[in-house]
């Protein structure tokens, strides 16, 4: 083996050289270079990972978010519907309230007028009654004065 180095031109003791600065080489990148490297690439795989867990978790509770606040606003619409209702309810029947107040005040008030009217006929016909009277009293007053004259 020693003559087909010395055929090339190849000092065996260069090459041992080289073969271990080539080994030191590769240890020194291995401990230096590759190695963190490595951790770098496997901590940045990590927070990937990480990430995309994260990701994953509030895509998840904003489903569950949006989810939750169409049911509270579907609970929130129902509610105002049976409020409406109520309020409508209590309106009705507050105008029919109000409707059997206006129709006994109504009432009342037809009631005072017959009231009224009927004491101003009794007026007029005792009026009448004392205007007539009077009327006799004076045509019998006139018919006495003419038989007397």
């Amino acid at each position: 083996m020693g003559q087909l180095f010395a055929t090339f031109g190849i000092d065996w003791r260069l090459l041992l050289i080289q073969a271990v600065n080539f080994g030191l080489l590769l240890a020194t990148l291995t401990y230096f270079l590759y190695g963190p490297v490595l951790r770098l690439i496997d901590e940045r795989r990590e927070k990937i990972a990480e990430g995309v867990r994260t990701a994953d978790a509030a895509q998840r509770r904003l489903a569950e978010a949006q989810a939750e606040g169409k049911e509270v606003v579907g609970k929130a619409a129902r509610e105002a519907e049976d409020l409406l209702a109520e309020a409508r309810t209590r309106a009705d029947g507050a105008g029919a309230d109000i409707v059997k107040q206006a129709e006994a005040r109504a009432q009342g008030v037809l009631e005072d007028a017959a009231a009224r009217a009927e004491e101003a006929k009794r007026l007029a016909l005792k009026e009448s009654e004392h205007e007539i009277a009077r009327a006799a009293m004076l045509a019998a007053e006139k018919i006495l004065r003419e038989k007397n004259a």
